[in-house]
């Protein structure tokens, strides 16, 4: 698995140190050890989650600007653990309704020693966003309408941002945000050994 994960490194182009590719694999062991009686990912093998689950997350981390971010329906810590390793000087609220998967990311949080998570478990649009944050991020929410509709009370107004991990370039949904939603950007990302396209969107408040 150490192997596996210095190769898909590299061809991302990702440097992290010792420690942070131990708690990368601690997590993934943790994840398939907890999937057997909490269900919480689709995917069972450790290999495969590395790809789909460790690299589709962390890949994200060069677009996200600012030091507090709150994971929107993270299920098992995704995209929130893999990146809180790869951040470990920004803040990082995990928010879920579910308790099991917030009992399992108080497990996380307490054999792999991360100062800088915080599971909540709520639903979104009962949670206090006080402060605001610099980053709402999900991987969740079946369109970006319902993210920013949900969502919309957590981000700081004018440097706040919505970061949503995507399959496809969305473009059918670009073309009919919200009122006050404006696109900064869609980047294209790059997850090694992933079939299909990933695409991250990039949204923010439009300031009237």
């Amino acid at each position: 698995m150490q192997q596996r994960l210095d190769v898909l490194l590299d061809q991302a182009g990702i440097t992290l140190t010792g420690k942070q590719k131990q708690q990368l694999l601690d997590y993934v062991g943790m994840l398939h050890k907890w999937n057997k009686a909490y269900n919480l990912t689709s995917v069972r093998d450790p290999e495969q989650m590395l790809v789909r689950h460790i690299l589709d997350s962390i890949v994200v981390a060069p677009f996200l600007r600012g030091t507090r971010f709150i994971d929107v329906g993270t299920g098992p810590g995704l995209p929130g653990i893999p990146l809180s390793i790869m951040m470990p000087d920004a803040q990082f609220t995990l928010l879920d309704s579910l308790g099991k998967r917030i009992r399992f990311l108080r497990q996380v949080q307490h054999e792999l020693k991360l100062s800088n998570i915080e599971p909540v478990q709520s639903r979104v649009e009962e949670f206090p966003a006080q402060p605001p944050f610099d980053g709402v991020i999900s991987r969740a929410f079946a369109s970006l309408q319902d993210m920013v509709s949900w969502c919309r009370h957590l981000p700081e107004p004018e440097k706040g941002r919505f970061y949503a991990l995507k399959g496809t370039r969305p473009d059918d949904e670009l073309a009919s945000l919200p009122q006050g939603i404006a696109l900064e950007s869609v980047e294209k990302l790059h997850v090694p050994a992933l079939d299909g396209e990933r695409h991250l969107v990039v949204l923010k408040l439009n300031q009237v």
